[in-house]
């Protein structure tokens, strides 16, 4: 993400604006999120590229990011952009925090962003900024607890905005971990390894066990998961870089071009040139 502060470190949780973090990055506006969630509060026009795909967010927009996301801010000053940090550890205290955590805010399985409107840029800015810098003064202990309840409160509205569909209501919420934890090992590893026993021996679950809970989750074999992922990246790569098909077999892991074309063209119909 970038030079992880002594705040992060200690307390698992951080609100920074864009400006000040660029600026300890040595001005580079590149970053990855590890293993840390991530809020953005928006409160200026900016253009962000998350895993390769650009979004241009307006003013008054939220963002949510789980773990293991790269990122590049647009051109923005930053100074109207807060960035929250914080790890799994800070946040879940309770069962609702876990539901929370491994919802479509940072799990989205249709993008790897999530945005959600809020109606007061001025509120927004006394309470992450003015308020939390208050408590931050006061007592450690009250920082911590006022950043749960903000982060919850960011949380509650923006699952206003979670089609009503998509919310399970029966979830095993170990399941819905390992899942969750399945596709950030897989953000991690996508490019090396392609099977899923890899995943699973990572997880401490068998193959079989690991399918069982993706096609609970998501209704789909972990097989599956790890073939939609690289058929994914594949299509970006092939849309937003100019990079050959053979570097592109490369990054990707393949041993050659024409094992990429095969599998690329197996799960699409179509070749890789067809795509450019």
């Amino acid at each position: 993400m970038y030079i992880i502060t002594d705040q992060l470190k200690e307390n698992g949780f951080s609100v920074n604006r864009l400006d000040q973090i660029i600026k300890r990055n040595n001005n580079k506006r590149q970053f990855n999120t590890l293993e840390y969630f991530c809020i953005y509060i928006i409160m200026e026009n900016i253009g962000l590229i998350v895993e390769n795909t650009s979004y241009n967010i307006t003013a008054g927009n939220i963002v949510f990011l789980g773990p293991q996301k790269s990122i590049e801010f647009g051109k923005a000053k930053g100074q109207d952009t807060f960035i929250i940090s914080f790890s799994s550890s800070f946040y879940e205290r309770s069962i609702k925090d876990s539901l929370f955590l491994n919802s479509q805010l940072f799990f989205n399985y249709n993008s790897d962003i999530f945005i959600a409107p809020f109606s007061n840029i001025e509120e927004m800015r006394v309470v992450f900024m003015d308020r939390m810098e208050n408590f931050r003064k006061k007592d450690k202990s009250l920082y911590l607890s006022a950043a749960h309840n903000a982060i919850e409160r960011l949380i509650l509205d923006a699952f206003l905005h979670i089609p009503t569909e998509e919310v399970k209501k029966d979830i095993k919420f170990d399941y819905l971990y390992c899942v969750n934890k399945f596709k950030v090992v897989l953000q991690r590893d996508y490019k090396t390894a392609k099977k899923v026993s890899h995943y699973a021996g990572e997880l401490n679950v068998t193959p079989r066990k690991l399918t069982e809970m993706t096609e609970y989750v998501l209704g789909k074999s972990a097989k599956h998961v790890i073939i939609e992922k690289l058929i994914s990246e594949s299509k970006k790569m092939l849309s937003y870089t100019n990079y050959t098909i053979s570097q592109i077999a490369f990054e990707l892991g393949f041993s050659d071009e024409g094992n990429f074309t095969n599998f690329f063209k197996k799960h699409t119909q179509k070749n890789p040139s067809e795509m450019r």
